[in-house]
């Protein structure tokens, strides 16, 4: 059975909760009646690049193959070798053939699965890379490579890792927070009590939960408001949970590596392989 306090779930999924849905709390005789008033985009990926992080179909192939892959004209070929590479032992050729689509290739997914491929290899040379894209232009290659950096070694680059909380991107940060909080532990209240009031609610969202495993007043006091936000706020509902959890407890579940299940966003997958919400 699974512990409600177990730290490392994180906050759950505010899309899934039950008030967001259409017609929540309304009179209705029907489904019809119930009236969608925010705008849904499907997108326009063909079914090919929705499977390109399906790394089955090319997982008997050669590294020699996947590499002439990575470096190929099909962006959707380039993704899935970027991914299917991490599974093989690290040789030279796959961590510069990493490193060089990492830093140079057109497509944002591309560069993404590829520092995430390389954090998995491990070595300098994706130590190197992460630090370079933490200022891609592109906001999930930054918060992937916010990832990789804790993975590799989330105390050697921790100065790296905390510019990142004055990223433009909600992932970006929310990542950053979470890999400080994992190294510095209360010590890192002052960036957390500061992101309590960031104007992502995502963010604010995942500062409340991990000011549950700080035991310091102000970290109550900020929790104590931010439970008194609107009724059906996320952020709310997260720091009444985070006022009861053991700050003790909760600190020693929570200190393995970034996972997928700590950085999910609504309409994300569980690697961050989502354009701009």
């Amino acid at each position: 059975m699974r512990d409600e306090d177990e730290a490392t779930d994180g906050p759950p999924d505010p899309q899934l909760h039950p008030e967001n849905s259409p017609g929540f709390d309304a009179d209705t005789s029907g489904l019809a009646d119930i009236e969608v008033d925010r705008d849904v985009t499907i997108g326009d990926a063909s079914l090919a690049e929705l499977a390109a992080s399906d790394t089955e179909p090319v997982e008997s192939d050669a590294v020699a193959d996947l590499l002439s892959s990575l470096s190929g004209d099909d962006v959707v070929e380039r993704r899935r070798a970027a991914l299917a590479l991490s599974e093989r032992e690290r040789t030279d050729p796959i961590v510069q053939g990493l490193a060089h689509a990492a830093t140079t290739d057109a497509d944002a997914d591309v560069r993404q699965f590829a520092v995430e491929s390389l954090a998995k290899l491990g070595g300098p040379v994706a130590a190197e890379t992460a630090s370079v894209l933490v200022d891609d232009e592109d906001p999930w290659v930054r918060a992937e490579a916010v990832v990789s950096l804790d993975r590799l070694d989330r105390g050697a680059h921790a100065d790296r890792i905390e510019g990142a909380l004055d990223d433009a991107h909600h992932a970006a940060r929310r990542n950053a927070a979470i890999s400080l909080f994992k190294h510095r532990g209360e010590d890192a209240l002052p960036e957390l009590l500061d992101l309590a009031d960031d104007p992502s609610e995502r963010v604010r969202e995942w500062a409340a939960h991990l000011l549950g495993g700080i035991a310091d007043d102000r970290a109550h006091e900020t929790l104590e408001r931010l439970a008194e936000e609107d009724e059906r706020s996320v952020v709310r509902e997260t720091a009444v949970r985070a006022r009861d959890v053991d700050a003790g407890s909760f600190r020693r579940q929570f200190s393995g590596a970034l996972d997928e299940s700590d950085r999910t966003l609504p309409g994300e997958d569980d690697l961050n392989r989502t354009p701009d919400l």
